[in-house]
């Protein structure tokens, strides 16, 4: 069986994106071969190796510019999980060659492919990523609660929900949560202040990622206030959970729900979000098909993307793809031309 390495910018301390789609891809690799997960490369193991998955083009390029040095043309996928779609291989040159170097590239949800340069987008190939389905909870009907997930950092935009929630001040009929760590002390305050101005705002800071999910379970809406995304984790595990999603309407959060969907806000649009929320709460109290019962119809709908056993078959497909000439070459009868 093969060997493989991982290179993710975070390990499992971090328990960010990178951590769960280095993990789970491991999981899923099992049967085509030795998997293991690294931060650099090369390392103690790196002989061994016959493909490189490379998370991140800019964070993890130098381990990309050393395999393609061992192994010109042979065996490398670089995976576009966020910033670097949408920021870095705009303007970073070493994100930049490590699209160049790739044999193939992978990305996260289907609008990405076009914002990769012309010239490399022929190596693309769209993956979407998996997590467990769990079972619909019944909602009360006393409120909505609306949670949102993300670690407070610029790209993630939670001003928007902090915004948002202050016009929403009088609603004690819409509950907001917010789960993340202020990695941004400055945001860190200004959800603080939030907190104390808004009695229906909280921030509930860090929590485990079974606790994450289980809230997601029980709220009626999970919001996403991201300027750019590679494919959010958050977003899959709302739709197989079956709760419906409001999101930014960028290419990250379109690409994983769809052009047709019902539930966008313009990025940084507070007013429009809160303005969804009120719809959501009050058609939710009307005879007839509501805004809520809509946008979860169109979250079933996609939900069969993010299955894991459609993951896993993409992946080892992709595995194949890339290692299918060195395995026919291996496995050759002697003497066979």
């Amino acid at each position: 069986m093969p060997q493989m390495v991982i290179v993710s910018p975070a390990l499992r301390d971090a328990n960010n994106g990178n951590w769960r789609t280095a993990r789970r891809w491991r999981q899923h690799l099992a049967g085509a071969g030795r998997v293991r997960i690294t931060q650099g490369w090369p390392d103690a193991l790196a002989a061994g190796d016959a493909a490189m998955i490379a998370l991140h083009a800019r964070r993890s390029a130098s381990a990309v510019a050393a395999w393609s040095a061992a192994h010109p043309q042979q065996g490398l996928v670089v995976v576009l999980t966020g910033t670097d779609l949408y920021r870095d291989i705009v303007a970073d040159t070493t994100a930049q060659r490590s699209l160049d170097l790739a044999q193939a590239l992978v990305v996260l949800q289907e609008c990405a492919p076009q914002a990769l340069p012309a010239a490399v987008r022929g190596k693309a190939r769209v993956i979407f990523q998996s997590t467990t389905a769990r079972q619909p909870l019944a909602k009360s009907s006393r409120h909505l609660r609306a949670v949102m997930v993300g670690h407070l950092r610029d790209e993630k935009s939670p001003q928007t929900l902090f915004a948002a929630a202050r016009r929403l001040a009088g609603r004690a009929d819409i509950l907001i949560d917010h789960i993340g760590e202020a990695l941004d002390p400055t945001l860190g305050q200004q959800a603080l202040a939030t907190m104390a101005a808004v009695p229906n705002y909280r921030w509930l800071g860090i929590l485990p990622h079974e606790a994450v999910r289980r809230r997601i379970q029980r709220a009626h809406l999970l919001i996403h206030t991201s300027r750019m995304e590679g494919g959010a984790h958050v977003i899959m595990e709302a739709v197989t959970s079956g709760t419906p999603v409001l999101a930014s309407a960028v290419d990250g959060n379109v690409g994983m729900l769809g052009t047709a969907y019902a539930g966008y806000f313009p990025w940084d649009d507070a007013e429009s979000l809160a303005v969804l929320l009120r719809r959501c709460r009050e058609s939710a109290a009307t005879p007839g098909e509501s805004l809520l019962q809509q946008l979860a119809a169109q979250c079933r709908q996609r939900a069969v993307l993010f299955a894991p056993q459609r993951e896993r078959a993409e992946l080892h497909r992709l595995i194949d793809d890339l290692l299918g000439g060195e395995r026919r070459r291996t496995n050759r009868m002697p003497g066979t031309p």
